[in-house]
């Protein structure tokens, strides 16, 4: 609990994160076709997390306290094991990039070393104030969104990294990379004038 406690709140899974994948017809019972990412599943169990605590406190029977207890903490259980099974000793590393004193090369060695998958931690790595630009080049890579919204507005991000994030064909980055004094003046400038141009035209409506 102290753990999950110490994540910042806009590092948990937004709503948005489930829509960017697809959505269901609603005239089909078709499943949402979305990957199974840390982030989901470190949502998943918070969740429960909740549920057991709701349980624990609140007037019950006592053969169903004990029921329910069982049955949440199972699920708990196992979905701990999966985001093991995902990136073997998972909460020891979300704790390290917590951690008052982790170092650059640490931040660099978990990104390098994690699955892509692990969007939950590759996100707190992409927003630590520690994470060097060669590891933020390559997060700038990343297929999910909020990683490279973090690079875009990284500090530490090179000049070489925000060129490329200020022309993704995916994103508005170049909003971000505006504003990122690590940019090339060149490059804000130019992108600055884009948004006052964009700006102008919308007041013109």
């Amino acid at each position: 609990m102290s753990l999950t406690a110490a994540i910042p709140r806009e590092a948990l899974m937004r709503r948005s994160d489930l829509l960017a994948f697809g959505r269901r017809s609603p005239s089909s019972d078709t499943q949402y076709k979305v990957p199974r990412t840390s982030q989901i599943i470190f949502g998943e169990r918070q969740y429960l997390l909740r549920v057991l605590d709701s349980i624990e406190r609140t007037a019950i029977a006592p053969e169903q306290r004990r029921a329910e207890q069982q049955t949440i903490e199972r699920l708990i259980h196992a979905r701990t094991r999966e985001l093991n099974r995902m990136n073997p000793g998972w909460d020891e590393h979300i704790s390290t990039v917590l951690s008052p004193d982790v170092t650059t090369e640490q931040l660099d060695q978990l990104a390098r070393e994690a699955p892509e998958s692990d969007f939950f931690l590759m996100r707190l790595i992409s927003e630590h104030p520690r994470t060097g630009s060669a590891t933020l080049a390559l997060l700038a890579r990343h297929p999910y969104g909020a990683v490279r919204e973090n690079v875009a507005r990284h500090s530490n991000a090179d000049a070489k990294t925000l060129t490329a994030l200020s022309r993704d064909r995916t994103q508005m980055l170049w909003y971000l990379v505006a504003n990122n004094p690590s940019a090339a003046e060149p490059l804000r400038r130019r992108l600055q004038q884009q948004i006052k141009e964009m700006s102008r035209k919308h007041h013109a409506k």
